[in-house]
């Protein structure tokens, strides 16, 4: 059997270069496995974001794709795996309405890690808005990571959202999604096909 691609998806004003998508590929180094991983790094626009990132799914019909979606990258995520019959996706605090959301953020915007610096205009939302997926048709393809002190999204619409999926909901924590690395070995399990989610130990959110 083919070994499953991995696609990280990055959020907002973020990179490859996140400490998410660092430590699980260096924790896929470590396994011999790197050559699973792609991280590839997205512009500010969805549309073109998204084309990214159909043309990185596209390149491994052969093969099982999970896709790693962090915040906004899980919206992202949600909509490939609507449209991709191979994809299955682990959302990581995902964004659920980033549409609604980032109107606070209209302007003039940073990039954190590159330093790139972009208008952040209207034309963003509608992108991100015809991005919208409006319904779930298989709840088993996803793995819902999240905690409770995300301090960026409300924890709560993604619970919804994926009622119907595996979930691990921890209490405490961050947007950034502290101890993350602690969850590698579920989301390899999950790329298999298996569910072996580790105990819920509450967490409090960092400074």
């Amino acid at each position: 059997m083919t070994a499953p691609f991995f696609i990280y998806v990055h959020g907002f004003n973020s990179s490859p270069q996140s400490m998410k998508a660092q430590l699980f590929l260096q924790y896929m180094q470590r396994l011999g496995r790197a050559e699973q991983v792609a991280i590839p790094e997205l512009s500010h626009w969805p549309r073109e974001a998204i084309r990214t990132l159909q043309a990185e799914v596209e390149r491994h019909w052969d093969r099982a794709v999970i896709l790693l979606g962090s915040s906004l990258g899980g919206f992202y995520s949600t909509w490939l795996t609507e449209h991709y019959p191979h994809v299955r996706t682990v959302l990581i605090n995902p964004a659920v309405n980033p549409h609604e959301l980032l109107p606070a953020y209209l302007g003039e915007n940073r990039n954190l890690y590159s330093g790139q610096v972009y208008q952040l205009t209207e034309g963003h939302l509608l992108q991100l808005l015809q991005l919208k997926t409006a319904q779930i048709a298989d709840p088993t393809r996803y793995l819902l990571l999240t905690q409770t002190g995300d301090e960026t999204l409300d924890y709560r619409d993604a619970v919804a959202m994926f009622a119907d999926s595996p979930q691990f909901v921890q209490p405490g924590g961050s947007h950034g999604f502290e101890q993350f690395e602690q969850l590698i070995p579920a989301i390899l399990a999950f790329a298999e096909g298996r569910l072996e989610l580790p105990p819920v130990t509450p967490l409090y959110p960092t400074s």
